[in-house]
């Protein structure tokens, strides 16, 4: 340390050797800004910025080298080789490049130590190769100790340098590398010339193509300018690289407030990405930056960038996982540090997209069972039937197949949703679903149309009979579920088939047909299938036409009553009427009730219809003198409204009749729908003091548990049981059970169908209490019983007769 202390002191011009230390320091801290630029560069500028950084620290290198040479004072002629001094600036240039690019590969401790010791090495062939470039009139001798202090201490302090420098890149960082650099250059060069000692020898001639040191000091001072330009080019570059830095960091953060993806590009590279958009991808944003948009989209997004500008368009973006996201995606043009870029919104539509699948799913299927919706059963039929006609058309002569639409309807279902519940009636749908599914195939179509209503399509069909073997399936699917179903399983179903194009060549005429077939598989016994009949198709339109011609007849005052005497069989005596229904049509006539009754009450208008029987019967009882009874049919659907109590309680008033006068008969079938429901309706009609008769006694399933339960006022034995009473010993047997059971019960009994004297005298002699019938008094208007009833004449609590009005009721009424 003392050689190299007394080297420096007593054989160098100090204000030199400063100089030479302050001409190192700029080109040090120049290179480290330098090699943080290549560090931060992509590969398209890193050569550029590589050979910058180089080119400066070489010079830098070997002008404070010759600068300090200048300052060395040997006491005797020196001189410089030329070609070794440009050898030894060609090799300051080129090692320091290779240590840089070295350091720079990776940001990996290895490749900054290796990178690091190659810039010492080249600081070290650049200082002993000017050393062999320095000639003097003497013999030059080396201490190999010192040379080796000095090519460890500049090695180590170089790589500790790069080190510094590139770990964190920051300004701190940058000045503690060029101070570690500057450290390293001048500790090699001085140990290194520490290790010098020349011994003056007048034998030794300086060659003549040797440069004197005043030249060589202006060769120094172009390379101490060429080093100050790049300094100072390195300056200017590190201050607007620090502006845009922060410009970019200002908009990284406006970025990172939006909640879309957000991508900045130059052509189709990504230059920057905010933190959303990380995590759409699940890749951290800054390991985004220097992609391109292929890695991320489809190669359309990254060839028309400019195609997608202010137009939003969908796509899939590719994550680090490989799933593809649908995203939307619109472009913007800006100015990003000073030149054009494309900003990209990203956005995730995944949430948007199961929306619209949702949405569609709904507009397809029906979100109960999962079937296919009505617009779906629409769309597939008419497609179905375009097929079919274009096979057709394409192979005129040869026999086509068939297309079967099934149309199946649960029995009874509203029963059930009644009594149990829409849960119960909602499992019940979905239970259908599974066994009609269940037993299609491929290419069969099961929808639900609504409520209970369901479809099947059926194509390609060898012929008609197939159809039928499918509906029996799904019948038969349906019984065994209910044979294995706990509490009496499913209702059952019944099935209408129309044929394609046996029956019908339209949808709208093919599912007409196949709802005709399904009427008559209701009517003929539920449960069943039948195959659509041109026979049918006009039957339902007279039901049809019949249908709107009974909605409107209360309106138009079609209907009026007749009336059939009740009288006591022992006395003859008068006892009340039973209130009969007529339609006299405008241009059928009049229609027998046995044909539009059963219409009435399957299209619902026997409400109305039988609303007003009631209020009719109740307003023209209410005039009679003579206080006689009138009797009335109500239907099963009224009983079991829970209105109908009040009905009855408000017509009695609104008329003035006396609530023991009116008489209602009910069948065993309104019983037995609901029987907690019908009683609880019964106890209600009971409090209010009007009467209630078990009518067609003997038709119904359980007439003597429907006797004990409910309260009921009076027994009418049905027509069928008092026709040849007096000559069938068998049905004699039975009339006579029936009156020992309502004497034993201490309820009257009344004999329908009384149509000759013998049947009046066997009736007389069983005791029976009142009979009615064609023997006792035809059917008739109320006019033909003034005599009987006192018609005119009004009853001193009877309120002044007023207009009839229909009014909204479910009722059943009979026919004489």
């Amino acid at each position: 340390m003392l050689t190299v202390y007394n080297c420096i002191v007593n054989q160098h011009d100090l204000r030199l050797v400063a100089l030479a230390a302050l001409i190192c320091g700029i080109s040090c801290f120049s290179a480290a800004n330098l090699l943080q630029h290549i560090g931060r560069s992509t590969d398209r500028n890193r050569l550029a910025w590589l050979m910058i950084a180089a080119t400066s620290t070489g010079f830098g290198i070997w002008a404070t080298h010759f600068i300090a040479m200048l300052a060395f004072t040997p006491g005797i002629p020196s001189a410089y080789d030329p070609e070794l001094s440009a050898l030894s600036l060609a090799a300051s240039v080129m090692l320091t490049a290779a240590g840089m690019w070295i350091a720079t590969l990776r940001n990996e401790l290895d490749y900054h130590l290796v990178g690091g010791a190659v810039l010492g090495g080249g600081i070290a062939a650049m200082h002993y190769i000017g050393m062999a470039a320095f000639e003097v009139q003497g013999r030059i001798e080396w201490n190999l100790m010192l040379v080796g202090v000095s090519l460890l201490a500049g090695v180590t302090l170089a790589a500790l340098a790069l080190r510094v420098v590139l770990r964190r890149p920051s300004f701190p960082a940058a000045c503690a590398s060029a101070v570690l650099l500057t450290l390293a250059i001048c500790t090699l060069h001085f140990i290194g010339m520490g290790a010098v000692a020349i011994f003056p020898d007048s034998s030794i001639a300086i060659s003549e193509y040797t440069i004197a040191p005043t030249s060589q000091a202006f060769a120094a001072a172009a390379a101490t300018l060429v080093i100050l330009v790049l300094a100072a080019s390195a300056l200017w570059i590190d201050l607007r690289f620090r502006r845009q830095r922060l410009e970019v960091e200002r908009m990284h953060g406006l970025a990172n407030a939006a909640v879309e993806g957000l991508i900045v590009c130059d052509g189709s590279r990504i230059v920057s990405a905010n933190d959303s958009m990380g995590k759409l991808t699940g890749t951290a944003a800054a390991a985004l930056n220097g992609k391109d948009l292929d890695d991320l989209f489809d190669e359309r997004v990254a060839s028309d960038v400019a195609g997608i500008e202010g137009q939003p368009r969908e796509a899939e973006l590719r994550s680090r996982d490989g799933t593809r996201i649908p995203v939307e995606l619109i472009a913007r043009g800006i100015d990003y540090c000073g030149r054009p870029h494309n900003v990209i919104a990203v956005r995730d539509i995944r949430e948007r997209k199961k929306a619209e699948e949702e949405i569609l799913r709904l507009a397809h299927f029906d979100p109960l069972t999962g079937l296919a919706n009505r617009r779906s059963f629409s769309s597939r039929l008419d497609a179905e039937i375009a097929s079919m006609k274009r096979v057709a058309s394409a192979e005129p002569g040869v026999r086509g197949r068939h297309l079967a639409l099934l149309l199946l309807d649960l029995d009874r279902f509203k029963e059930v949703n009644d009594l149990y519940g829409h849960g119960a009636g909602d499992a019940m749908l979905q239970k259908v679903a599974s066994c009609a599914g269940g037993v299609l195939r491929h290419g069969q179509l099961l929808a639900r149309l609504g409520g209970d209503e369901f479809a099947i399509i059926v194509p390609n069909l060898p012929d008609p009979q197939a159809a039928g073997r499918i509906a029996a399936s799904v019948l038969a699917a349906m019984r065994e579920e209910n044979r294995a179903a706990v509490g009496g399983g499913l209702v059952s179903a019944s099935i209408g088939i129309a044929i394609y194009p046996l029956d019908a060549e339209d949808q709208t005429s093919l599912i007409s047909h196949a709802d005709t077939a399904l009427y008559r598989a209701k009517t003929e016994g539920r449960d069943t299938y039948r195959y659509f009949e041109a026979s049918m198709g006009a039957e339902a339109r007279d039901k049809r036409v019949m249908e709107h011609e009974l909605r409107q007849a209360v309106v138009r005052g079609e209907f009026y009553l007749v009336y059939q005497p009740q009288k006591e069989i022992s006395s003859g005596r008068m006892v009340g009427f039973e209130a009969l229904i007529r339609w006299r049509h405008p241009e059928r006539g009049d229609v027998s009730p046995a044909l539009f009754i059963p219409v009435a009450e399957d299209s619902g208008a026997i409400g109305q219809i039988g609303d007003w029987v009631l209020e009719a019967a109740c307003e023209e009882a209410a005039r009679w003198e003579n206080p006689l009874t009138i009797a009335v049919n109500v239907s099963a659907v009224q009983l079991h409204n829970p209105n109908f109590s009040r009905k009855v309680h408000e017509t009695l008033l609104k008329s003035g009749l006396a609530p023991a006068r009116l008489e209602l008969e009910i069948t065993e079938t309104a019983l037995v729908k609901d029987m907690p429901r019908a009683l609880a309706t019964l106890r209600q009609v009971k409090a209010l003091g009007v009467h209630v008769a078990m009518d067609d006694f003997g038709t119904g399933y359980s007439s003597l548990s429907n006797l004990r339960a409910f309260p009921f006022d009076k027994i009418k034995i049905d027509a069928s049981f008092i026709k040849a009473v007096d000559t069938n010993g068998q049905v004699a047997a039975i009339v006579r059970a029936v009156l020992g059971l309502g004497r034993g019960l201490g309820l009257p009994v009344l004999a329908e169908g009384v149509e000759t004297l013998g049947e009046l005298k066997f009736l007389d002699a069983e005791a029976c209490e009142i009979g009615q019938g064609y023997y006792l008094g035809k059917p008739a208007p109320i006019e033909a019983f003034d005599d009987l009833t006192g018609h005119g004449k009004r009853t001193p609590d009877a309120p002044a007769p007023r207009e009839r009005r229909p009014a909204i009721s479910r009722q059943r009424v009979r026919s004489a």
